[in-house]
């Protein structure tokens, strides 16, 4: 068997088998709405960005995971607690790729306090902390339940505490081990918030706390954050090839862990994403006995596959954030 040198592969990598996912692809009839709104939170909040940087997140639209992640959503004002988190929180990424890890936990432990109402004032400046105390602001226009937005807070500070983690292997330009990486990545993918959210479409928000404690659905609702956090390896894979730094890819880490070519690390890394994928289908059919709630968990977590698919469908459809020049570089200057 004839092996494939690196450059071939990185030449060929169009070419290689794809993810395929078995759920639809939906988008809410009102994303161009969505997205003039986020073009004028950019402007109003970000102004600490240059210029250049703003205008590339323009491009992004990043709002767009939501519209597609949950298109069942009723309304815009619906939106915007989870466009303001989905928005800030890839804004906030790119800003802080150059921060330390313990800068990032000091960043996560505030923006905790804002959305959890302990720091009930609000931030004198426009910015990163300001945007979150819109979205606790949103959250209560909106009648968020109680309950949820407990789970969607304590899921978003899990989010930057992860983005924190990655900041160690970052910075020394370090692979971590696959099981490091799995830990990590489950949830600096940005899906557990998401995975929370869905459940304010349709009739979800009815679905009791055990339900949604219970070890199946947990295990569905991580599934998911590896399967989007993977993928979005796949389509970042160009940029990050040559990218010093950008050592939180699966690609990169079984070419590492395995001590594999690049074309095999690909095959291997996508044969990981399908088990995930073929494990989610089958929790999916075969769900525990939730008595009146049957019909609506199942329903719930059918939901969960199309949020999969549209953030999917948002990396592929996107031309501009993973391409040479795209990308936004982090304006952080870190003060260690």
């Amino acid at each position: 068997m004839k092996t494939i040198s690196d450059e071939e592969f990185y030449a060929g990598l169009k070419d290689l088998p794809q993810i395929k996912y078995p759920f639809p692809d939906l988008i809410h009839p009102q994303f161009q709405e969505a997205r003039e709104i986020y073009y004028d939170w950019i402007d109003e909040e970000y102004g600490f960005h240059s210029l250049e940087a703003r205008e590339k997140h323009k491009k992004h639209n990043f709002v767009d995971i939501a519209t597609r992640g949950m298109p069942f959503l009723k309304s815009l004002a619906e939106y915007h607690p989870v466009s303001v988190y989905t928005a800030n929180g890839s804004m906030m990424d790119d800003y802080f790729d150059k921060c330390t890890l313990e800068e990032m936990y000091t960043i996560s432990d505030r923006i905790d306090d804002i959305l959890t109402g302990r720091e009930s004032e609000e931030p004198k400046e426009k910015g990163i902390y300001h945007f979150y105390w819109r979205l606790r602001q949103y959250a209560i226009e909106c009648d968020f339940p109680e309950h949820l937005y407990k789970r969607f807070v304590s899921a978003i500070h899990r989010v930057f505490n992860a983005y924190a983690e990655e900041k160690a292997y970052y910075r020394t330009n370090t692979i971590p081990p696959l099981h490091i990486y799995t830990l990590i990545r489950m949830d600096n993918s940005g899906v557990p918030p998401f995975s929370i959210y869905v459940a304010l479409q349709k009739d979800y928000r009815t679905i009791p706390d055990e339900i949604f404690d219970h070890p199946h659905i947990i295990r569905m609702q991580n599934l998911c954050a590896f399967m989007v956090g993977i993928h979005n390896d796949f389509i970042s894979l160009p940029k990050e090839l040559h990218r010093e730094g950008d050592t939180m890819n699966l690609i990169k880490v079984m070419q590492n862990e395995y001590n594999l070519p690049l074309h095999d690390a690909y095959m291997k890394a996508l044969e990981l994403h399908d088990q995930y994928l073929d494990e989610f289908l089958v929790l999916q059919k075969n769900l525990p006995f939730f008595g009146d709630f049957q019909n609506l968990v199942a329903d719930y977590v059918a939901d969960l596959g199309i949020m999969v698919a549209g953030i999917y469908r948002w990396h592929t459809a996107d031309t501009s954030r993973y391409v040479n020049g795209g990308y936004v570089e982090g304006e952080y200057v870190s003060q260690q």
